[in-house]
């Protein structure tokens, strides 16, 4: 049987295909002709990438459909026609977790790291399959554990019954569905009635601390209150240091090669889903310190005096960690904030967040919003954040050259639209070499 994936250039559509693939199972995939940076891992792997036809649709499939399509797809349509198996990619993925110990990673930020961070730690000890939301999935054929990131957009995520549930935070994001952050917590809420051996929640968090369950909740955090605590952190060149505490009782001392407490936080929490599970803290503490990060996350590339940075921040609270990461790692540069924003929704409802955490940098530059294609046309403009930001200047590709003048100067470009393409113009205008 072939699986076929429709829209298998979506992220998580991208690493669940990989994952299937190494498998041993048949995978092909359709999707529109424009590359995305989620088809690479897919075209090394030998998968079939074919533009939307209904013609790609046969007897015998199985067929995975993104939930960005509705039944008006020609493919989905063709495959009705033909009485094919047919599921949504939540659905999808709820029904195959089932077979290995599943651990979801979820909250309003932080996601994707801690699920790759998770997926390098545990995969070290155990067999271990994964799928990032970065596009990045890995299939073990005697896999132990499935680790996968579970996006609450839409309640997608209540499509899963994991055995344990990371929830890293809750923030009030997706303002085209979500009514405010008590909607988004409450989604939170019924997801963690779902999970059937154990959460672990950020003590933190004003929201988690509260989150109500039929399983033990194990927390982690800064606060004294936590089950597992981070204390007496330092940083270095080399990164950021901190002692572990479970219960008031030194565990163990870690290194992570990240700057910002959102990384504690993150690694804290796969500390404490570690030591649930009996991987020894030696092997934790070691591949904690090997973890090379996710993509778009942070990825830097230096260029003359400059720092190029790609980050996928597209939320004021996630712009702000970013911005805190490079002035700890760069203390002594400037910060220049290269921002797309993403939606006009989510623009219009963070639009004084927005310019709230962009004022942390030194230098600001606003590319025009990226809208999604579910959205109407907005009045909005780029122009109405950039009269919140003092000194904020408006950039398109045609004028990129103007970063040059910041020499000795870390660029941030963020954004979860195409914001990339801005930083592969400015490395052409420098004549770097983009890879």
């Amino acid at each position: 049987m072939t699986y076929h994936f429709i829209g298998i250039k979506g992220s998580g559509m991208s690493a669940l295909a990989q994952v299937l693939h190494d498998m041993k199972l048949s995978v092909q995939g359709s999707d529109v002709e424009k590359t995305f940076f989620t088809q690479k891992p897919l075209e090394q792997k030998g998968i079939a990438l074919l533009p939307f036809n209904e013609s790609n649709i046969q007897q015998g499939q199985q067929v995975v459909v993104s939930a960005a399509y509705g039944e008006d797809h020609e493919e989905l349509k063709r495959a009705r026609e033909l009485e094919l198996n047919v599921q949504k990619y939540p659905e999808f993925l709820g029904n195959f977790i089932q077979q290995f110990t599943s651990i979801a990673v979820t909250g309003s930020h932080g996601k994707t790291s801690t699920t790759g961070l998770l997926s390098h730690v545990l995969g070290a000890a155990f067999p271990t399959s994964y799928l990032i939301g970065d596009g990045t999935g890995k299939g073990e054929e005697d896999s132990r554990y499935f680790v996968f990131e579970a996006c609450e957009y839409r309640r997608h995520f209540l499509h899963y019954k994991p055995d344990y549930c990371i929830m890293t935070n809750v923030d009030f994001d997706h303002p085209d569905y979500f009514q405010n952050v008590d909607d988004v917590f409450s989604a939170f809420q019924e997801m963690a009635k779902q999970v059937k051996k154990a959460i672990v929640a950020c003590g933190d968090d004003q929201y988690l601390e509260g989150i109500q369950a039929n399983v033990p909740v194990v927390y982690y955090g800064f606060g004294e209150q936590n089950d597992f605590q981070a204390r007496h952190v330092e940083t270095s060149s080399e990164g950021t240091h901190f002692d572990v505490y479970i219960r008031n009782h030194l565990y163990g001392k870690f290194t992570i090669h990240r700057f910002g407490n959102h990384h504690i936080l993150n690694t804290l929490a796969v500390i404490a889903l570690c030591h649930y599970e009996g991987v020894p803290v030696e092997v934790t503490a070691e591949h904690i310190v090997t973890f090379q990060g996710v993509k778009r996350r942070f990825s830097e590339k230096a260029v003359g005096t400059q720092v190029l940075v790609d980050d996928y921040a597209h939320h004021p609270t996630e712009i702000a960690a970013t911005i805190e990461s490079a002035r700890q790692k760069y203390p002594n540069k400037d910060i220049v904030a290269v921002f797309q924003p993403h939606t006009f929704t989510r623009t219009e409802m963070f639009l004084q967040e927005f310019a709230d955490s962009l004022h942390a940098a030194d230098y600001v530059y606003l590319c025009d919003i990226f809208g999604s294609a579910r959205e109407q046309n907005s009045t909005l403009s780029i122009e109405d954040l950039q009269r919140l930001i003092p000194g904020a200047q408006l950039i398109s590709v045609e004028s990129i050259e103007v970063l040059r003048q910041h020499e000795n100067s870390i660029l941030l470009f963020m954004g979860a639209g195409d914001v990339q393409k801005f930083q592969r113009a400015y490395e052409e205008t420098l004549g770097a070499k983009h890879s």
